[in-house]
């Protein structure tokens, strides 16, 4: 048993991972075919798939080797029992009938063990699998969403405060995220989050979910922490639009109807309106109605996104979280999205995870967070004539400067092709 677990853990593990290969070259087949990367996914998959015919061969040896023994086993004890059988009906010592009986019992046992036996690696596979499945079901959950008890408030205000937290991600424990940080929003207003990549503003976003929870510190909503509120009612009242928007294989409807449960048509309509996507939805040969595919792809990334920041609007919720929320959109589309985001806003508490500094400029607070902590908090204008050499004052320059050298990049380019089809003329 030993030996084929080990056989079986080895030749799962090794399917597993040339079949993530061809399942990521599938999901990236876009990229693949872009960057001419199929010999490579061929190659890669064909070198992973060799460990496992390697082990279906020994495994297969095995498993043969076994079956033959168990039916040499099985006939030699037919032909042992048989001769047996003979010789006491020849020395008179048992009747034929008697003898026959006990030598089909014999039959019967021994080809039920032989069957139990042929069986042995599907009963260690099968156990494995309840194993792994089990060891989920028993594991202690930090976070309990279906817990009965806890605080379930038919409104909140929206007031958001973070008090001294720590943290770090479970599976990154020795790397701190946050260190003593303390930031609030106020109900009502808008907080805008922005500061260098990597600096943890979308685990702001996290925390406030209760998608973790923080290692030292307090997240407090409407003065009261956390862990007091039932988690299913807590998240009743909050939208979160990802950077990354996930839909679902179903139609625009269904996906914005998501939001809340028991939406109306003219709820759902008005939602994707103030988001601007019922322009480009109604556009479409079947409307609200029009398939988007698995995770979305029938649509471009900015008609995705406007399609998840509606459905977070439908949900009207006191608190919406939104992580770079106009990331894939265009110009224009970015200026409609932002407008209806700061008209929903004023009924709600809003928190924005932002690159491009001006989806920001208007929110009543801005908090620049580096290092784990909130170095600069204000204003734009604040922050621009309290701060002059301050990380936002220089991601502004930054973005500006890079923004106007995008405008005179197709002259520039105009001008090298030019000069470089000068001569050949």
């Amino acid at each position: 048993k030993m030996f084929m677990n080990g056989f079986s853990g080895d030749l799962e593990a090794a399917h597993a991972a040339s079949t993530q290969i061809a399942g990521e070259a599938v999901t990236n087949v876009r990229t693949v075919a872009a960057f001419n990367s199929e010999s490579k996914i061929v190659s890669l998959f064909g070198s992973n798939l060799k460990v496992p015919l390697r082990r279906c061969f020994w495994k297969g040896q095995i498993a043969g080797s076994g079956f033959g023994v168990a039916q040499f086993l099985l006939y030699g004890s037919y032909s042992l029992g048989l001769w047996y059988a003979s010789w006491l009906v020849k020395h008179h010592i048992s009747d034929f009938s008697k003898t026959i009986r006990v030598f089909m019992v014999l039959m019967v046992s021994a080809n039920g063990a032989a069957e139990t036996l042929t069986l042995a690696p599907d009963f260690i596979k099968g156990g494995r699998a309840m194993r792994s499945v089990f060891s989920l079901i028993d594991r202690k959950t930090e976070i309990e969403p279906d817990e009965a008890d806890g605080l379930k408030p038919d409104r909140l205000r929206g007031e958001v405060e973070l008090k001294h937290v720590d943290f770090s991600y479970p599976t990154r424990p020795d790397i701190p995220v946050f260190r003593d940080l303390t930031l609030r929003a106020r109900a009502g207003k808008c907080l805008a989050l922005v500061g260098p990549s990597g600096c943890g503003k979308s685990s702001v976003l996290a925390l406030v979910v209760r998608f973790y929870d923080p290692s030292s510190g307090r997240v407090l909503i409407d003065g009261k922490d956390l862990r007091k509120y039932n988690l299913n009612a807590l998240r009743q009242h909050i939208a979160v639009v990802q950077q990354e928007p996930s839909l679902f294989a179903t139609t625009i409807y269904d996906n914005i109807a998501y939001g809340r449960d028991g939406a109306t048509e003219a709820e759902i309509v008005a939602a994707a309106a103030a988001a601007n996507a019922d322009k480009f939805i109604s556009g479409l040969p079947d409307g609200y109605k029009t398939q988007v595919g698995e995770r979305g792809v029938q649509l471009s990334g900015g008609q995705r996104q406007r399609i998840a920041i509606a459905r977070a609007l439908v949900r009207n919720p006191a608190l919406l979280l939104l992580d770079e929320a106009t990331s894939a959109l265009d110009a224009e589309s970015e200026r409609c999205v932002q407008e209806a985001i700061e008209r929903t806003s004023a009924a709600r508490t809003t928190i924005v995870v932002a690159h491009r500094l001006s989806t920001v400029r208007n929110a009543q607070t801005i908090a620049v967070i580096e290092e784990g902590k909130v170095t600069e908090q204000g204003s734009h204008s604040h922050l621009l004539h309290h701060h002059p050499d301050g990380c936002y004052a220089r991601m502004i320059q930054l973005q500006r400067f890079n923004h106007q050298g995008q405008l005179h990049l197709p002259a520039s380019t105009a001008g090298a092709a030019s000069s470089a089809s000068g001569p050949s003329a």
